[in-house]
């Protein structure tokens, strides 16, 4: 009888393992899509509005979410709605204060400052939540954070108003993130997917529309931009971080997710032929390293046996 009890438990946890280890391979996927595609959007926003790109990217989205999966939608709880909504506050003021603070600093302070939310993740999930890290996510997020550093070269210039700005781009997607893992558990993703992209949307469209950025796009760069950021990497992409943080802890998701800058210098360096220095080159490599070893090390830690009689 107790032999069937650790069977059965041995079974429970190598499923468990087996769901978190492919949710955090999906986050590297999309941490790599993100990558892919930031060149395609650095384009695209030559010729249209920040803020216009935005709300297209994210009302498309929103649009085809909501289509898939109406019933979802339309059964989601007035709490589910509520969570939907603050996960989108966070979000869309991420990316806000990161374009306000991109037209005040320079890219590489803004690429550093805004991979800092993989150190604030944990620190706001300990004061706030209450969660605890532990010793191999924080030396992972130390690590990953002097390889930011590394590959962006930044500390040269300081703005306070800019960097400053980009700081709070850190703390909202931080808090985007813990936002997202206290929701997922009590409310259907599909139908918080939905309401978080169209409440984005919204968010970015108000400014765009006073400011009267408005406007249809007229080439097939922002088109393209918009139909492969919209579908693959809003959509898909936001529906695979909100499923993964069902398995993955915060710490573990702002980690992997900080992996976007790497792969961001390693697509532009492939397909554009833009140079990165060594120590871009080694910042990568430890974004990298850091990622796979916080996978590595629960594995290669002996278990211990469970007691037997």
């Amino acid at each position: 009888m107790r032999h069937d009890r650790r069977m059965s438990f041995k079974a429970t946890q190598g499923a468990h393992l087996s769901g978190a280890l492919g949710a955090e391979i999906a986050l590297v996927a999309i941490a790599a899509i993100w990558g892919l595609t930031f060149v395609m959007v650095q384009d695209a926003i030559a010729l249209l509005p920040v803020m216009t790109f935005l709300a297209y990217r994210f009302l498309t989205a929103a649009i085809v979410v909501t289509l898939l999966w109406a019933r979802a939608v339309m059964s989601l709880s007035a709490r589910g709605w509520l969570a939907g909504l603050v996960m989108s506050v966070f979000l869309t003021a991420g990316y806000i204060t990161q374009t306000l603070g991109l037209a005040r600093t320079t890219a590489s302070n803004t690429g550093f400052i805004t991979g800092l939310f993989v150190v604030l993740t944990p620190v706001f999930g300990a004061l706030l939540l209450g969660q605890r890290a532990g010793t191999a996510a924080w030396t992972a997020a130390a690590i990953s954070c002097v390889g930011l550093l590394l590959l962006s070269g930044a500390g040269k210039e300081i703005n306070l108003i800019g960097d400053g700005l980009v700081v709070l781009t850190a703390c909202s997607f931080a808090l985007h993130i813990l936002a997202t893992d206290k929701a997922v558990g009590d409310h259907d993703i599909r139908a918080l997917l939905a309401v978080q992209l169209g409440a984005c949307g919204l968010f970015c469209l108000v400014p765009a529309a006073v400011s009267g950025d408005l406007a249809v796009p007229r080439t097939t760069t922002v088109w393209s931009a918009l139909i492969i950021t919209s579908l693959i990497a809003t959509a898909l992409g936001f529906f695979v971080q909100t499923y993964a943080q069902t398995h993955a802890s915060p710490a573990r998701t702002a980690l992997i997710l900080a992996s976007e800058p790497a792969f961001a210098g390693l697509f532009a360096w492939l397909l554009n032929g833009e140079t990165m220095t060594g120590g871009g080159w080694v910042g990568a490599g430890l974004i990298l390293a850091a990622i796979f070893g916080i996978e590595l090390v629960p594995h290669l830690r002996t278990r211990r046996p469970l007691p037997e009689g």
